[in-house]
């Protein structure tokens, strides 16, 4: 089958690798431009673009993906299928409709639940115990295409986004391997999403921000759920702190309010919460490195009665 593949992050990467192992024929990868990052905002290209540069894809990166010139770029690579993992943009119906098998969706979550740009995230953050990969038939709606396959994946109670993501994208990529040849054989299935939907929106800066009168589970799973990007952060002294790790502690401690220092020591920094406490046991104070709490109590200490949260 000739494939276009389109694809922006790393977890697009391990999908475009299968393709490759697998001997498809991929004509061209589509991926979204350049972008300035760090703290020198370089130009940098997608991990898609430079895995396929290792692989000697032609890569295109347009500007509109509703551009006619390259919407005619397309339609001259005379693609089967359209291969489509975390692209980041909605296609329209002059590329829907374009290959004969149509455009094949590899989805981070088990449809119809977390559609949208965040399922990964959202479903930590949420403290789901299940997730998974979907792939589906596109249509013109946000992941509400006929569903293909499916297969569960476990969120371990420890598990952040990061292990989360690295288990689900290679299970993706695998799930795409064995979509193609149903569609290739004539034997795959056409399941419409039934049940209830939910969606995964892209993350805010609002979504990085501890609400200390949250319980303690929540603001534990949003630790999770935002390792090891983009960071849960609080402020401390004015400063923004970051929060990499944590445990959630049933019991209310004694503090007068969310948010306060309970006590601080080598094993954790307890801190009252809404209902509960949360240890913190990895944190990063701005402008400094990533700590466990004893070599960061080391430097900056934070007593009992320490106010954690206020403006960011």
């Amino acid at each position: 089958m000739r494939v276009v593949f389109m694809g922006t992050p790393d977890f697009a990467v391990p999908s475009l690798k299968a393709l490759a192992e697998a001997k498809y024929d991929v004509a061209a990868v589509v991926t979204q431009p350049d972008r300035p990052r760090g703290r020198g905002k370089k130009e940098t290209p997608p991990p898609v673009k430079e895995t396929a540069r290792t692989l000697n894809i032609p890569v295109f990166q347009p500007l509109k993906i509703k551009d006619p010139d390259f919407i005619s770029l397309l339609k001259g690579l005379n693609p089967e299928v359209i291969v489509v993992v975390a692209f980041g943009r909605i296609l329209p119906r002059d590329i829907l409709v374009l290959p004969q098998y149509g455009c094949i969706n590899v989805h981070a979550s088990l449809l119809p639940k977390y559609r949208g740009a965040a399922p990964i995230h959202r479903a930590v953050i949420n403290g789901e115990k299940v997730t998974g990969i979907t792939t589906m038939y596109m249509d013109e709606g946000l992941d509400t295409g006929d569903m293909i396959l499916r297969e569960a994946v476990p969120i371990h109670e420890e598990d952040n986004v990061g292990d989360l993501h690295d288990r689900i994208a290679s299970l993706g990529a695998s799930l795409l391997i064995k979509t193609l040849s149903l569609i290739k054989s004539g034997q795959a299935p056409r399941t419409a999403q039934a049940g209830e939907s939910s969606y995964a929106p892209m993350l805010t800066a609002e979504d990085e921000r501890i609400l200390w009168d949250r319980p303690a589970r929540d603001i534990y799973n949003q630790v999770r759920g935002m390792n090891p990007w983009p960071g849960a952060r609080t402020t401390m002294h004015g400063k923004v702190l970051k929060i990499w790790r944590a445990a959630a502690l049933e019991e209310d401690g004694s503090a007068s309010w969310p948010g306060q220092v309970i006590s601080s020591g080598t094993d954790g920094i307890l801190v009252r919460a809404g209902t509960g406490r949360l240890k913190i046991t990895e944190l990063q104070l701005q402008g400094s490195k990533r700590l466990g709490a004893a070599d960061f109590l080391r430097g900056t200490p934070v007593p009992a009665g320490t106010a954690l949260g206020g403006p960011m």
